[in-house]
């Protein structure tokens, strides 16, 4: 008995240095060493404690469509040239359509067998075009038009949450809502107008070969004079000395070389001769070879570096560069360098979102619930302490001391489990602090029950928590299968509910039936305890 008691109170021991190594950063964060503040955070407070951003995005699920169709365009393009079919144009129209200009007949014929059997998803049809051509028009199918529309939420989700984790903020939330809207809460955001300009940004990087022999002020002047295949897109410049930022028209080809889709890395780097920042970029297996066979094709040429439709720069392709490394320089700060390396990181966004709703909230609400729960959970303990002590005596000191652990033990698990505390899981809590003591009323009752037949004080004691146990695991575990179905499916507010309901039960069972046991058996193997003031 002895050594079980011993091995207990190590266990109990070690559970209370842990609580508060991990609750230290909470209380005294600035007075802490490196090395705790690493390993152990302060407990997180979501955004209707401590303020933040509150945003609804809207994807644009047409874009994503327009964009699937282009890669179809781009494909057919490449496959009527390996198969020698003659063709006029590929282009896309009216967002979801794709027409193939051809001569005759035959080509028409020999297009309509290759996108069957390339492209299951389109839908053929036919119509005569201008001057004599023909014209095979192709539609997605209402199916896929689906399927892209869907998986551009999902993935324009997934590419948010990874800009945010690489942003620095704490507990953020990423929920889908009805349609293609996605709600975005940033806790404690100082820079809203930043977060909102990494949020928006699509980061579609491209790769585009620059047309030299095309003069861009005449384009500037007359678009219509831009040759077939190409497009004017502007390069931003910053003068060192003055500040004052210029546009200089480029005309590049419309067809894109290489996308940002094969990056592996990008990273910040400084240019020591002016002390300015730049972006490295490195391409993954395919995309390097990619790289390597555009810039041995073309060399002597400049090609664009362009992201969201803006030229970053348009250097000259002196040799073939092997390794899969290129470089984005730009009139750059830190900051907007940083960003753009964490776009391009995370990948860009499958369509542009829109921001359709936008608010501040500030922390003044938050702190007012923080001080009333602080006082409700005060006020609710003491008067459970208070009955504990009058009807259950130095018994219910017993149970007292377990529910002060109780909530020193959810604090700690908050932390440790890297948890957001909101002002429902403060009401969490406040429900925790009054249900914490049923185990061991349940107990104290059974063991009053076998002292009235006489039992001595330690049978007494173990025939109590014997046949109460059953009855608390049944009661917690239900408990608990209903706070993980409201995590499960509840929204933000319910789900912190749900956490700190589900933290509280397990912390009760601990210390209802563990830490109390521990302290009966200590006293009662001593020998010197005769009668239980219970």
């Amino acid at each position: 008995m002895t050594a079980s008691i011993k091995w207990r109170g190590l266990l109990v021991l070690f559970c209370l240095v842990l609580s508060f190594f991990a609750l230290a950063p909470s209380f005294m964060e600035e007075s802490l060493p490196g090395w705790w503040t690493d390993t152990f955070a302060p407990i997180h407070k979501g955004l209707d404690l401590q303020g933040g951003m509150h945003l609804v995005l809207g994807v644009d699920v047409d874009k994503a469509v327009e964009s699937r169709v282009d890669g179809i365009v781009d494909q057919l393009e490449d496959l009527l040239r390996e198969d020698d079919i003659i063709f006029k144009r590929v282009e896309r129209h009216a967002g979801d359509r794709m027409v193939v200009t051809v001569y005759d007949d035959e080509a028409g014929k020999q297009v309509d067998t290759l996108v069957d059997e390339t492209f299951g998803n389109l839908e053929p049809m036919t119509l005569p075009a201008e001057g004599g051509y023909i014209q095979k028009n192709y539609r997605l199918s209402d199916d896929d038009i689906e399927r892209t529309k869907e998986y551009a939420i999902k993935q324009a989700l997934e590419t948010l949450r990874n800009r945010i984790d690489q942003f620095g903020v704490s507990e953020p939330v990423l929920q889908r809502q009805t349609g293609n809207r996605i709600l975005v809460q940033l806790p404690g955001v100082e820079n809203p107008e930043r977060a909102i300009d990494l949020l928006g940004k699509t980061a579609r990087l491209e790769f585009k070969m620059v047309v030299d022999d095309v003069n861009p002020q005449a384009a500037v002047t007359d678009p219509a004079s831009l040759p077939a295949g190409t497009e004017l897109l502007y390069e931003k410049n910053v003068n060192r000395q003055t500040g004052a930022v210029s546009e200089t028209p480029t005309v590049v080809e419309s067809r894109t070389t290489l996308t940002g889709d094969y990056l592996s890395d990008a990273q910040v780097r400084i240019d020591t001769r002016f002390n300015e920042p730049y972006v490295t970029i490195d391409f993954n297996s395919v995309g390097a070879k990619r790289f390597e066979q555009i810039t041995a094709a073309n060399t002597g040429r400049r090609m664009a570096i362009i992201l969201d439709d803006s030229v970053y720069s348009a250097p000259v392709i002196r040799e073939r560069i092997a390794g899969g490394s290129a470089q984005i320089s730009g009139s750059f700060t830190e900051q907007e360098a940083t960003d753009l390396a964490i776009v391009l990181r995370a990948g860009s966004l499958p369509a542009p979102v829109n921001i359709l709703e936008n608010r501040t909230v500030g922390p003044s609400l938050g702190l007012d619930s923080i001080n009333k729960g602080k006082t409700s959970i005060i006020i609710g303990a003491l008067l459970v302490v208070a009955a504990m002590l009058v009807y259950y005596r130095i018994s219910g000191l017993i149970a007292n001391t377990a529910l002060v652990l109780n909530l020193v033990f959810i604090m700690a698990m908050l932390s440790l489990f890297k948890a957001t505390l909101t002002l429902p899981g403060i009401a969490g809590i406040v429900l925790t602090v009054g249900m914490a003591v049923d185990a061991n009323v349940l107990i104290f009752e059974r063991i009053r029950e076998e002292l009235r037949t006489g039992r001595p004080a330690h049978l007494a004691v173990e025939s109590g928590y014997g046949k109460a146990f059953l009855t608390i695991i049944d009661a917690n575990i239900t408990t608990l299968i209903a706070a993980v179905v409201l995590f499960q499916f509840g929204t933000g507010p319910v789900q912190g509910f749900a956490v700190t309901l589900s933290i509280g039960i397990l912390a009760s069972l601990f210390t209802a039936i563990f830490v109390t046991r521990l302290i009966f058996d200590f006293f009662l193997a001593r020998g010197q305890v005769k009668n239980l003031s219970i």
